[in-house]
């Protein structure tokens, strides 16, 4: 029996927050202006900050942990939850980059599996994403293996291809 070794840890990139930091850089200038015509105003420039480190503190306490054996995501800022699914569950990946993650050199990957609680798994804005996949697959390949496990998907529609006996043709 083998040894679970983690592999790769890593957690999603603050540009996710591109826009909200942008919207609180806007809304807190905003204050600002306001500030300048109505004082009390400028107790309202919490609010932007707050957002901005809220939103600062939910990418970086998003952790992703793939060993030889599972994937474990751990994610919240004051109450954690850790979530794992094993790696013969993944049924299939897709790396999705946008033309800004490809100047910035990151990527999402999008995991399908057959996981009751987790059917579909992002790992959002994470370098290296595509070697990343690559590297995953094997993973993946080799718990199969090891485990003898092989995954089987069945059409759930009514119209199966067959005609029954009393059907017309």
């Amino acid at each position: 029996m083998t040894e679970e070794t983690t592999f790769w840890k890593g957690s999603p990139s603050q540009w996710l927050n591109l826009w909200p930091f942008t919207f609180a850089l806007l809304l807190a200038a905003g204050i600002s202006v306001g500030g300048v015509f109505f004082p009390p105003a400028w107790i309202g420039l919490i609010i932007p900050f707050i957002y901005a480190i809220w939103r600062y503190l939910t990418v970086r306490c998003q952790k992703y942990e793939l060993t030889t054996e599972r994937l474990r995501i751990t994610k919240g800022v004051i109450n954690q939850n850790i979530d794992e699914v094993e790696l013969y569950r993944v049924k299939d990946m897709v790396v999705e980059r946008k033309w800004w993650m490809r100047l910035t050199g990151l990527g999402h990957i999008h995991l399908e599996t057959s996981d009751r609680s987790l059917p579909h798994i992002d790992i959002p804005a994470i370098r290296d994403s595509i070697n990343l996949r690559e590297a995953l697959r094997q993973k993946v390949e080799t718990q199969r293996d090891r485990k003898r496990v092989r995954e089987m998907d069945f059409d759930e529609t009514a119209d199966n291809g067959f005609k029954d006996v009393g059907d017309p043709i």
